[in-house]
């Protein structure tokens, strides 16, 4: 017995198989998590930029679909206004109906210059008209919505429009 040697226990090994222990786990977990954190970063970034492709592609839908519409708003005008100068003619005087003809060629020439403009183009223009006369911009914005407002308060919406 006294030949024999007592041997130490070594920490984190039993019978000489190594033992789990908290210690020895988390740095391989937070190794793990570390690794794979760009990799979930840029599954992010990647799915919010595809977000903000698909919102921007559908507001320039949306935007084109508006163009297109307000052309032919304004060319439907045009043609209201113009066979109306005619009974303005006999009405009230050919000055007057003068007057409406004028009319009806300036909202068709804007029409064209509308439909032929590129999107780009009109936002461009919006920004320069804002930025050059801003209180002019706010009245028109107000008119606008009132406007809007007063077809929603009488239950008019774009399909009835269409229809009629």
């Amino acid at each position: 017995m006294a030949d024999e040697t007592v041997n130490e226990p070594t920490p984190g090994v039993l019978n000489d198989a190594p033992i789990d222990t908290p210690e020895s786990t988390e740095p391989s977990a937070k190794t793990s998590a570390e690794a794979e954190a760009p990799n979930v970063t840029q599954t992010l970034k990647d799915g919010a930029a595809k977000l903000a492709k698909e919102a921007t592609d559908r507001a320039r839908t949306f935007a084109e679909d508006g163009k297109a519409r307000a052309g032919g708003a304004l060319d439907e005008l045009t043609k209201m206004i113009s066979d109306a100068a005619d009974t303005v003619d006999e009405k009230v005087g050919p000055q007057y109906g003068q007057y409406a003809r004028t009319a009806a060629e300036t909202i068709g020439n804007f029409s064209e210059q509308l439909k032929a403009k590129d999107l780009e183009d009109l936002i461009e223009d919006a920004r320069g008209f804002v930025q050059k006369s801003p209180a002019i911009a706010i009245g028109t914005a107000a008119a606008i919505g009132f406007v809007v407002a007063r077809l929603v308060a009488s239950g008019l919406t774009p399909d009835t429009v269409d229809q009629a």
